[in-house]
């Protein structure tokens, strides 16, 4: 059996599946906010949880925001702060008294795609997080690529390509630059581009709600969204060529994606043919921790 832990923000969720990826128990709990020994005891408590249901005991896979250092083994680059400057690993093992295998959420959510969602049977998948924030990660074989600085696939921290003179020199970032892709393909993204537009602020589900609705505003906004995207895929695809991109995180449900951004990308691809496949997450938001359990 194998458990899968995801550790969000403001919740933290587990998994438990068998060798087959059948679900026998699911759990979820609320993240203990800006208190790092309270998470990892949360963790602790979960695990204990989870076996205590199935009656068994697991190998366990932690998915989390950030990457761990190979220079120091400890966490860098996490939204959820508290994780940062620690060695969550190493404490993770200590506490669960086993060997614990992490990867960045995104590594999990690919990971998961690739074994039995979307990308299964693909030899290269990338798989793309498009939510609060923007990431992806790469998967060969079913097996989940990391490179020597654990940033693989971390596209959103490129600048949005092929950038117009509008779009220069970018909204500023968190990670101290401008004109990430992340400013313009996340979520916030494009609240913050339809409020640059029209000076009026709506949430992105009810921008593509209007612009669905035909109004010209929303509309526009969308067709730029999906513009970028294309641009910003079409990049990865020069790089990488992988055989799928598997969209995840809530921008992942704007349908349109699908058929407009592939009709779009060829423009920018250095070919001239693009048999790569653009798909929807075939396990939605149960895939990071899926993926989580695969490790």
């Amino acid at each position: 059996m194998r458990i899968g832990i995801d550790v969000g923000g403001t919740k933290i969720e587990g998994i438990l599946i068998d060798h087959d990826g059948r679900e026998a128990v699911r759990r979820r709990i609320s993240t203990p906010a800006g208190d790092y020994a309270a998470i990892v005891a949360a963790i602790k408590d979960l695990v204990a949880d989870l076996e205590q249901q199935a009656d068994c005991e697991a190998s366990v896979g932690v998915g989390h925001p950030g990457a761990i250092s190979p220079a120091t083994g400890l966490m860098k680059n996490s939204n959820s702060t508290a994780l940062n400057g620690r060695p969550f690993n190493r404490d993770l093992e200590i506490v669960l008294g086993r060997p614990v295998a992490t990867a960045n959420d995104a590594d999990c959510f690919t990971l998961s795609e690739a074994t039995d969602g979307a990308g299964a049977g693909s030899a290269t998948v990338f798989g793309v997080i498009l939510g609060t924030g923007v990431g992806g990660a790469v998967a060969v074989r079913g097996e989940l690529v990391r490179g020597p600085n654990a940033v693989t696939g971390e596209w959103g921290h490129n600048p949005l390509p092929w950038a117009d003179e509008a779009e220069m020199p970018g909204p500023s970032c968190y990670c101290g630059k401008h004109g990430c892709i992340e400013t313009f393909l996340s979520g916030p993204g494009m609240e913050a581009d339809f409020r640059r537009a029209t000076g009026t602020s709506f949430r992105s589900r009810e921008i593509v709600a209007r612009a669905r609705g035909g109004e010209e505003a929303p509309a526009a906004s969308l067709d730029r969204y999906i513009g970028r995207l294309a641009r910003g895929l079409a990049s990865v695809i020069n790089v990488l060529d992988p055989d799928v991109i598997v969209l995840g995180g809530g921008m992942s449900n704007i349908d349109e994606l699908y058929d407009q951004v592939p009709a779009l990308w060829g423009e920018w691809v250095f070919s001239d043919t693009v048999a790569t496949r653009l798909r929807k997450a075939a396990h939605g938001d149960s895939s990071g921790v899926r993926g989580a359990a695969w490790l």
